[in-house]
């Protein structure tokens, strides 16, 4: 029996369509049933045209009207032929959307899609009433590139344009290697995804059931099972054990079928869950694209029918940051409409925003996507807008915008005019903020017509203060269900991210060096200027230019990974304006958008907005602009220079994280916590926001890459990498070139972009043997020479997992929890005095500027000990004073060995590379550490004017060192050879090391 994708996935999948109601069509022998340039099973339209329309259709009136059809494919990703589908064509119903549900539902399997010479066979055509409007392509599990054989199948398809007509007609494509989804791979590689047509590149969309009790799956009917068999040539297949498995319904490529194509839902996404959405170009075109519903927006859907049916009038859709829930609130315009429409209630949709900005892009999202939209300009307009009993002056749907300012008193709903049954549904955005019970806005919104239905959407955790009936504040803390009802449907943060609608954040710290400048800068200004305003100090241009400097240097090192863009988040208008006229004198462009109109006009911000999007301008510098509802894809790294509070802060962060070519990760590089503990206002936050979510906390933190996998992969790389001879290209290639694993290619890749993705976090925090390792612009070079090797072995076996990853010893204080159950005052004081002297020693520790000192090692051994004894939470206050007393020796020992490597360091002009290769000089050789001194110094001076005159020198390493040797001989002659070349090498060593975190 043959053991290929047809046997394992497509055969035990039309069986199982078979148990969802839909009959197997054979197409042998009966190629004259179909029309050609359409794949219309002719005998099947015609008599399912009869069976809806309710009315005799003769075969001529069909056959014209697959004609009529063909004239719709030639549109837009088949916007016309969609629109006829949805509703009628010359007066005829093309399918059944109502209970009754007359539609005829069939599957087949290699039906060719045949122009002019060219073909594609999809595995299985799903039709209703005899026209194909789904596929599904399978392939077998650990089938060669995964799903990306498939995606690259359909991007030579979509280009060619003798399938244009036939991928116009398919609506839902469902690509599957019957494997279960990773969260590993960055692209879409196994599982079962499912996607709409495109122009150029599919998006593949993962769904995974929440509604199970909703589908129902029959019986495998014996006589239809052997008829696929025999028809397919492959009747050993039903006794194999194979089969058995791969019939389960809860296969893969079985569970998708089930979700997408169970009749009722496959007719609820085919009404509702595609939009055709127009695109602005750089040259000020459109373009169209088709979307899809993603299966949160589905479920949530479904959710608010269910609230509906119950009797509910209101509750909250919490879907994180960049799930779409403006797509949300469109795809539920038409779905409440008909649903209200059956119980004889005409809709009008409201859409409630808190800033004129989100007015402005909500209004321009709902009119992309063929919405007549109404932009409330004033309370009088917005009055007579709630007074109207009808939205749409062009019979379009239609949506009213509006900011919550501009509710009334007088803006309350009057009873409609003979007998006009009227619902109106307000979707509330961003409904965490600036809705509070005592004010009038809500108020006001509340009292505008009480018998609409709220739907409120938040992308993050809802946080405020408890009222009462009256408005009274009744305690410090409230749950915001109290005022938009419960929830209706949750999609967290780690789902998104799970099914790459979002990427997870790293958060940055800056280098030691530049925080101490920075640091001493305000101290110098604070004591120059006295007490003065905050954000004077931080817009004076000493503060700004050192500002400016670590910005557009780490944006550099950057940059070469794909055309990103950056946001510089500023403490205060002043500073975003003395960040701006900084900026002009570097080699990136730059917009600045404030939330006044004293630096551009609203017009122009928008201009500035797309100009960013579109790649032509670098940074966007802001204050109390764009930290929400900004969405700009390319935007991946946000320069943080402000402490933000409660839910602003998750808001602003998520700027980042939409995905963006092969980027896993945005990055925040936070400047906040120079004035501001940004650690302690973040953890504030996550423990308020764990005391309203309970459980659900842990899955939300996920938005961060903790410090301990950044550590775990820190330490990966380190071991993929080992032996290979990363700095020099041209052996790395002939090295690979010998590899013939793909999976070994694979895991040298992924260690490489991540190191890539991870190179300021190394070099931060100087991981011993990998920091220095090698540049950004040299793993650029690595990285194409691992893709040109693993290019060449695409028709081996798929990757495996990689291997485990090692832990590294992480001391960061955000890893260590303290939760000191006593509670008596003085044990209190001295838990608090241990973590204020770990903090001190930990702080100390990172000081060090000679990691590799066996007395740095040792105190860094000894802090180790003292925190892994025992759970901290778990001390006794006796214990607890104990490793007090030791933190504090040990703090003391460190600031020793950092006080004397500063001395050292002190006689060669500040230069710790120096105070290395002296201490290792003076620990090797009999040597007095004033000789070591008069010498070494020399070497310094000498090697900082040949760099300072020509830097190209130190390219050549082995040129580079015979340099330094020369120099060497000629200051300390009386040194033996070996002796002069190792010292040569440890001052090579270090400058090489210098170079590449330069």
């Amino acid at each position: 029996m043959k053991y290929n994708e047809d046997t394992r996935v497509k055969i035990p999948a039309l069986v199982h369509f078979t148990r969802l109601g839909y009959t197997y069509l054979s197409i042998k022998n009966k190629e004259s049933e179909f029309d050609k340039e359409t794949n219309i099973h002719i005998p099947t339209f015609h008599t399912s045209l009869n069976a809806i329309n309710d009315e005799e259709i003769s075969i001529e009136e069909a056959k014209n009207l697959i004609n009529k059809i063909k004239a719709t494919l030639s549109s837009d990703l088949g916007i016309d032929f969609y629109n006829a589908l949805i509703k009628n064509l010359e007066g005829k119903k093309l399918l059944d959307f109502s209970p009754d549900d007359k539609n005829t539902y069939q599957v087949v399997t290699e039906l060719p899609c045949k122009h002019n010479g060219d073909e594609f066979r999809p595995d299985i055509t799903i039709l209703i009433n005899g026209i194909p409007l789904a596929f599904v392509e399978v392939k077998k599990p650990h089938n060669s590139n995964g799903i990306q054989a498939e995606d690259k199948r359909m991007d030579y398809r979509l280009s060619n344009k003798n399938f244009r007509s036939f991928l116009n007609m398919f609506q839902i494509m469902v690509f599957s290697n019957n494997l279960p989804y990773s969260d590993e791979e960055n692209i879409p590689f196994q599982g079962a995804f499912y996607a709409t047509t495109a122009e150029k590149t599919l998006f593949l969309n993962r769904f995974k059931e929440e509604r199970n009790d909703d589908l129902h799956i029959t019986p495998i009917n014996e006589q239809i099972q052997d008829f696929i068999f025999k028809d397919t040539n492959s009747p050993l297949l039903k006794n194999s054990p194979e089969y058995k498995t791969n019939i389960s319904p809860n296969t893969p490529t079985n569970s998708i079928i089930t979700s997408l194509f169970s009749k009722e839902r496959f007719k609820m996404l085919l009404r509702y869950g595609i939009a055709y959405v127009a695109k602005t170009l750089d040259t000020g075109a459109t373009k169209l694209e088709k979307h899809i519903m993603r299966y949160p927006q589905f479920f949530a859907t479904l959710a608010i029918r269910d609230m509906l049916e119950n009797g509910g009038k209101k509750g909250i859709i919490w879907h994180t940051q960049g799930s779409g829930k403006t797509a949300l609130a469109y795809y539920n315009t038409h779905f409440l409409k008909d649903y209200f429409q059956a119980n004889g209630q005409i809709t009008q949709f409201f859409f409630i925003v808190d800033r004129l900005d989100l007015a402005n892009q909500s209004a321009d999202e709902f009119r992309s996507r063929g919405l007549e939209v109404k932009l409330v300009g004033s309370k009088d307009e917005f009055i007579e807008c709630i007074k109207s009993t009808s939205q749409s002056s062009s019979g379009k749907d239609s949506i009213v915008v509006v900011n919550i300012h501009k509710f009334s008193h007088d803006s309350i709903a009057k009873l409609p005019d003979y007998g006009i049954n009227i619902q109106r549904i307000f979707f509330i955005d961003e409904a965490h903020r600036s809705y509070n019970p005592s004010g009038s806005f809500l108020a006001n919104l509340f009292t505008a017509d009480s018998n609409s239905i709220k739907i409120a959407l938040t992308g993050t955790p809802l946080i405020g203060a408890v009222y009462d009936e009256n408005g009274n504040r009744i305690s410090a803390k409230y749950d915001s269900k109290a005022i938009f009802g419960n929830y209706i449907h949750k999609y967290y943060y780690n789902q998104s991210i799970a099914d790459h609608y979002t990427l997870r954040l790293i958060r940055e710290d800056i280098l030691t060096t530049y925080k101490e400048s920075l640091r001493a800068t305000l101290q110098e200004l604070e004591v120059q200027q006295g007490a003065i305003d905050t954000k004077l100090i931080l817009s004076h241009p000493s503060y700004v230019k050192k500002l400016v400097a670590y910005i557009t240097e780490d944006f550099k090192a950057h940059r070469f990974q794909g055309d990103i863009g950056g946001m510089i988040v500023c403490a205060s208008s002043e500073q975003a304006k003395a960040i701006y006229e900084e900026m002009k004198s570097n080699e990136f462009s730059s917009a600045l958008i404030l939330s006044d109109n004293s630096t551009g006009t609203n017009e122009e911000k928008k201009q500035w907005q797309n100009a960013f999007k579109k790649g032509e301008i670098d940074f966007l510098i802001v204050y109390n602009m764009l930290l929400t509802g900004f969405d700009a894809p390319r935007l991946k790294r946000l320069y943080l220079g402000r402490v933000i509070k409660d839910h602003s802060l998750l808001q602003t962060l998520t700027r980042v994280n939409r995905p963006y070519k092969d980027f896993r990760f945005g990055y925040i590089i936070d400047f906040a916590d120079i004035k501001k503990e940004f650690d302690k206002t973040n953890q504030a936050y996550f423990n308020e926001l764990q005391a309203e979510l309970g459980d659900a906390f842990e899955e939300y933190r996920s938005i961060f890459k903790t410090q301990e996998e950044i550590q775990k992969d820190l330490a990966n790389i380190k071991e993929v990498l080992f032996g290979f001879n990363v700095k020099n290209a041209e052996e790395f290639s002939k090295e690979l070139a010998t590899i013939d694993d793909k999976q070994e290619l694979q895991t040298i890749r992924r260690a490489l972009q991540l190191y890539q993705e991870l190179h300021n976090i190394a070099k931060l925090h100087e991981y011993e043997g990998l920091a220095n390792l090698f540049d950004l612009e040299k793993i650029h070079h690595l990285l194409s020479i691992a893709n040109a090797q693993i290019q060449a072995l695409r028709d081996k076996e798929i990757l495996q997992n990689a291997q485990d990853m090692d832990a590294i010893l992480s001391l960061a204080l955000e890893d260590v929890k303290f939760d000191f159950k006593k509670i008596d005052e003085h044990e209190l004081a001295i838990a608090d005095k241990f973590r204020e002297q770990l903090i001190k020693a930990q702080r100390e520790l990172a000081k060090t500027q000679d990691i590799k000192d066996p007395k740095f090692l040792t105190l860094k051994e000894e802090l180790q000990r003292i925190l892994s004894k025992k759970n901290i939470e778990e001390l006794t206050s006796s214990e607890i004073e104990e490793n007090t007393i030791k933190l504090l020796e040990l703090y003391n020992s460190i600031q020793a060995l950092n006080e004397s490597n500063q001395r050292i360091a002190n006689q060669y002009e500040g230069d710790n590379k120096f105070m290395r290769i002296h201490k290792q000089i003076h620990s090797q050789l009999n040597l007095a550490n004033t000789q070591i001194n008069h010498f070494l110094l020399e070497v310094k001076h000498q090697v900082d004017d040949t760099l300072l005159n020509n830097y190209a020198q130190i390219n050549n390493e082995k040129r580079f060192e015979g340099y330094i040797r020369d120099i060497v001989k000629t200051c300390v002659p009386q040194l033996e050879r070996e002796q002069r070349q190792n010292i040569a090498s440890l001052v090579a060593r270090e400058y090489q090391n210098e170079r590449n975190f330069s």
